[in-house]
């Protein structure tokens, strides 16, 4: 479930009421890729947006990458309309996931081959994701240190430091019915 907006058009940190212990009702908030589809492509440029996330998607699952979540943020689930007079550019992106082979030289090869997929630059280009990966086969330490990375980046605003929500969608969950939700929100516009 996606909370709706706060009195600062962000995904509030956590569901008033339940407080930021329950962790039921905090972010990242556990939803499907349909319901992302559903609450966000309300302009021509959002569509565009969640076209690319959906192949991005689409094209880890083609490479054997389905084990796993990805953390959506950025000011693409915010009210960036309003706020800052603007439509997003892209949608923040961080994949946790395994990969799909033990062996690191078919992985490095993998990685190289597509780089659509694991250059932020490249995937921001192509996708319109402003996407990074982190491997879960690594080392556990190495696993947290990443998640503390990213959570604490995309839990705050950059220029304001206000404290925000972000979602998290399983890599498979429904991207079919996601895709038909998107074309038939581009052609009710």
């Amino acid at each position: 479930m996606i909370p709706e907006l706060n009195q600062s058009g962000v995904l509030p940190p956590f569901i008033p009421g339940q407080g930021p212990t329950d962790p039921a009702g905090m972010a990242p908030y556990k939803t499907t890729i349909s319901e992302f589809v559903l609450r966000y492509a309300h302009s021509p440029e959002r569509r565009r947006i969640l076209r690319g996330l959906l192949d991005y998607r689409k094209k880890l699952r083609e490479i054997g990458i389905s084990s796993g979540v990805q953390w959506l943020d950025g000011s693409f689930v915010e009210n960036v309309e309003l706020n800052r007079g603007r439509p997003p550019a892209d949608v923040d992106i961080v994949t946790f996931a395994f990969r799909p082979t033990d062996d690191f030289e078919q992985w490095k090869k993998l990685v190289s081959g597509n780089k659509d997929l694991f250059l932020p630059n490249e995937a921001k280009q192509k996708y319109f994701c402003d996407a990074y990966f982190v491997d879960l086969h690594t080392h556990p330490l190495h696993v947290v240190s990443n998640t503390r990375y990213w959570f604490g980046l995309f839990s705050h605003q950059r220029e304001s430091y206000l404290w925000k929500g972000m979602v998290e969608v399983p890599i498979v969950c429904g991207d079919n019915e996601a895709s038909e939700i998107l074309d038939r929100e581009a052609g009710n516009a």
